[in-house]
């Protein structure tokens, strides 16, 4: 079935220090809507899930497989399954992080 929300009705969590998050999950599929705070750490990490990364202002230095990507807004970053990555936000940001499947862990 079908379902309607708005971003102010949902609950913002904070997982890593930093990064205040907005949690959706579909039937496949999580999706985050971030604020990201200036020079805040992302640890180096891996799993399961394919993740699109979409910088929608800022500008955030992700690190994948040891190749460095600088984003900005309007870039779009692919990161495959099992993908070690880590990075840091250079300034503050707006970020949209799909993935696919579900985030367990990212449900309450």
């Amino acid at each position: 079935m079908a379902q309607i929300n708005t971003l102010e009705n949902i609950e913002i969590r904070e997982p890593i220090p930093g990064y205040k998050g907005k949690f959706i999950h579909s039937e496949r599929m999580t999706f985050v809507y971030w604020d990201i705070e200036e020079n805040a750490p992302l640890p180096r990490h891996s799993h399961e899930h394919e993740q699109v990364v979409n910088v929608l202002e800022g500008t955030y230095k992700m690190i994948v497989d040891d190749i460095e990507y600088l984003l900005k807004a309007g870039d779009i970053l692919t990161i495959p399954s099992n993908a070690e990555h880590w990075g840091n936000s250079i300034t503050k940001c707006k970020i949209i992080d799909v993935f696919a499947p579900v985030r367990e862990d990212y449900i309450l």
